[in-house]
């Protein structure tokens, strides 16, 4: 399963980067907002760090203007993932794109129905969004299973890219469930890092090993 940094921050992504993890970077208009810079500006520098798919999300709700967001987007690197919504004019965009060979990523896909037109129009990921299934009552790790079952029953190519990650254990269960990506917030993959018996195993090495040496 490939790790990929969700996030815009280019001090996060190139800290990231260098822990040798992680293997692309989603964003949306949400984390570009958030940065207050120019979107291309920031795009351009993410592609500079990570050399792998970057997730660019389009804005317009009609496929005209997804499409032609998605045109110049592509132009700006060769790593440029399109990403659009789960919509009807959404899929016919992931049509278009997938038949002239631009990379996809249906986002804000919330059933194994929406997954599987997603496939069937050919794009090349899917963003579930586990953690705001969660937050209704909802198993978003229900719907992965439920998608990486149908996957491999019609041998699809579309990658499962497990998105709205909120804890580690998130990306635990999408790995034990077969989703080739998960998308992660930064704060959540440091966690990743972290356990109690790890910091308090080197605490003891250094102690043991302060003893030895002054002995």
């Amino acid at each position: 399963m490939d790790l990929f940094i969700d996030t815009a921050n280019i001090d996060e992504i190139r800290e990231a980067a260098q822990w040798g993890v992680i293997a692309g970077v989603t964003t949306n208009p949400s984390l570009i907002a958030k940065e207050g810079r120019d979107h291309k500006a920031v795009i351009l520098e993410i592609a500079e760090i990570v050399d792998g798919p970057i997730s660019i999300e389009t804005i317009s709700l009609d496929a005209e203007g997804m499409l032609k967001e998605a045109h110049e987007f592509a132009q700006w690197t060769p790593n440029a993932v399109i990403k659009v919504p789960m919509t009807e004019a959404g899929m016919q965009v992931v049509s278009k794109l997938s038949a002239e060979g631009i990379k996809t990523n249906v986002t804000l896909v919330f059933s194994a129905n929406q997954a599987l037109l997603a496939a069937l129009a050919g794009a090349t990921y899917i963003s579930p969004f586990v953690g705001r299934l969660d937050d209704i009552g909802e198993s978003g790790m229900g719907l992965i299973a439920e998608i990486r079952e149908i996957y491999d029953q019609y041998f699809f190519d579309t990658h499962i890219l497990t998105a709205s990650v909120r804890h580690p254990r998130h990306v635990t269960e999408a790995a034990k469930l077969g989703s080739d990506v998960a998308t992660i917030p930064y704060k959540v993959l440091k966690q990743m890092f972290q356990h109690p018996l790890t910091e308090s195993g080197i605490e003891k090495f250094l102690a043991d090993w302060k003893k030895y040496t002054h002995a």
